[in-house]
């Protein structure tokens, strides 16, 4: 059975760009009332009303949550979407910017879906979090990028067992290569004085970011996520895409080591 979305009220985090943005542009459509979160506010039709705002800021993006409610009376619907990446050998990771990333990528989503159950529990709402194939595809030269998105679909599973008897559905997205400006916004470390290593590195990471420009528009990502909503009793987990979907199932059935070998034949 079908839900219809007309009417409800959506909060996405980092929806100025990119998937994002693709996602409110999509719900949108099928009249959902939508409110953004983002360090970088932009200006869109689809989009209600956008808020300047770091989501590792906590008890702001609470204040923003109770404002929303108060103008609208009721949110149904809250994506767990802003997150970046960083690429590079795990021995030349910077501290910090592996900090910023957990942060980022996954302790503010556990610490926003925490302060939204509140709201969701008067709306038997949904929580979508945005994953990665990534999380089940550990990535070479992306390691840490790799355990956060691992981390929001573990999280997400919990989480939906947590908030069943309020009627909150959680799922968990998990996008392949996609064509944004997430690309272009990675931060590399690689701060190495030998040049065949940092070469080779150069080269992975090239090779990785050229899939990405070559991969799915977030549109794709975005009519996953509205066919996810529409369900009366969504999926806990949802990949995007036949090939991907086709890779995780053969990370299931295949041994690590095999999966291991083959990423490294791609990727280093």
């Amino acid at each position: 059975m079908k839900k219809k979305l007309n009417g409800k009220v959506a909060v996405i985090t980092g929806a100025s760009s990119g998937i994002g943005y693709a996602i409110a542009t999509k719900l949108f459509k099928n009249g959902v009332i939508c409110y953004d979160i983002s360090r970088t506010v932009k200006k869109h039709d689809e989009i209600k009303m956008a808020y300047a705002c770091d989501v590792n800021e906590i008890d702001k993006v609470d204040n923003i949550l109770n404002e929303i409610y108060a103008m609208e009376g009721h949110i149904d619907i809250f994506v767990n979407n802003a997150g970046f990446g960083i690429a590079g050998a795990v021995e030349f990771a910077k501290t910090e910017n592996i900090y910023s990333l957990v942060n980022t990528n996954l302790s503010a989503v556990i610490s926003l879906s925490g302060r939204v159950i509140k709201y969701l529990k008067k709306s038997g709402g949904n929580i979508i979090n945005i994953s990665s194939v990534g999380a089940v595809i550990p990535l070479p030269l992306q390691a840490t990028y790799s355990a956060t998105k691992a981390g929001v679909d573990i999280f997400s599973k919990a989480l939906a067992s947590e908030v069943k008897n309020y009627n909150i559905k959680v799922t968990s997205i998990m996008p392949g290569d996609t064509s944004t400006g997430f690309t272009n916004s990675r931060i590399v470390d690689n701060d190495t004085d030998n040049e065949e290593l940092k070469n080779r590195i150069t080269a992975s990471i090239k090779k990785v970011e050229k899939d990405e420009r070559q991969g799915k528009s977030p549109e794709t990502v975005a009519k996953v996520v509205v066919k996810v909503l529409k369900k009366k009793n969504p999926p806990l987990r949802k990949t995007v895409g036949f090939v991907y979907k086709c890779i995780v199932f053969l990370s299931k059935i295949l041994p690590s080591k095999l999966i291991n070998f083959l990423v490294r034949k791609i990727y280093c």
